[in-house]
C-alpha cells in the first residue's frame, strides 16, 4: 500500500469516526436541552437555598443529595416545585420544617427542565422527566 492510499483511508477513517461519534439521538438531545435549560432555572429560582452542589442549607433547607427520597417522590417532584412544600419532612435522618415557597410562575416545560435538572444532578440519574409527565403529575397535586 503507498503512501496516498494510507493517508486516503486514514482520512477516511477519522471522518467516519467523527461522524459517528458526533451524531445523537433526538432523546439525547432532548436530554441535554432540557438539563442544559434546568441547570439555568435552578441557578435563578433554588440554588440560593438548596445550593450549588445540591447541599441545602444546614438544619433549614434540604439537601437534594439523597437520591432515594428524590426516587420515593418522583411523581410529586412537580407538584413540589410549582405549589411548595409545607410540614415536616425527612432526608437523611435529619428533619426538615422551613416551607419551600411556591414557584407559581413557572410553566411546565420549565418544571421539566427543573425535574430533569434535579434528577440528574447531585448523585441522581433518572432521565429526561418530560412536559407530558409533569402535565400528567400535575393533575394528581392537592
Amino acid at each position: 500500500m503507498n503512501i496516498r492510499n494510507s493517508v486516503l483511508l486514514f482520512c477516511g477513517t477519522l471522518v467516519w469516526i467523527v461522524i459517528s461519534c458526533s451524531c445523537q439521538s433526538d432523546q439525547q438531545i432532548t436530554y441535554a436541552r432540557y438539563y442544559l435549560s434546568g441547570k439555568n432555572l435552578y441557578i435563578k429560582h433554588c440554588q440560593n437555598c438548596h445550593g450549588v452542589k445540591g447541599e441545602g442549607l444546614g438544619g433549614l433547607v434540604p439537601p437534594l443529595t439523597d437520591s432515594v427520597y428524590i426516587k420515593n417522590r418522583y411523581v410529586k417532584i412537580p407538584c413540589i416545585i410549582k405549589n411548595g412544600l409545607k410540614g415536616e419532612i425527612a432526608i437523611n435522618g435529619k428533619s426538615f420544617k422551613e416551607e419551600m415557597p411556591a414557584n407559581m410562575q413557572l410553566a411546565n416545560i420549565e418544571i421539566a427542565e427543573i425535574a430533569t435538572y434535579l434528577t440528574n444532578s447531585f448523585g441522581n440519574k433518572l432521565g429526561v422527566y418530560s412536559v407530558i409527565q409533569v402535565d400528567s403529575n400535575m393533575k394528581d397535586c392537592r
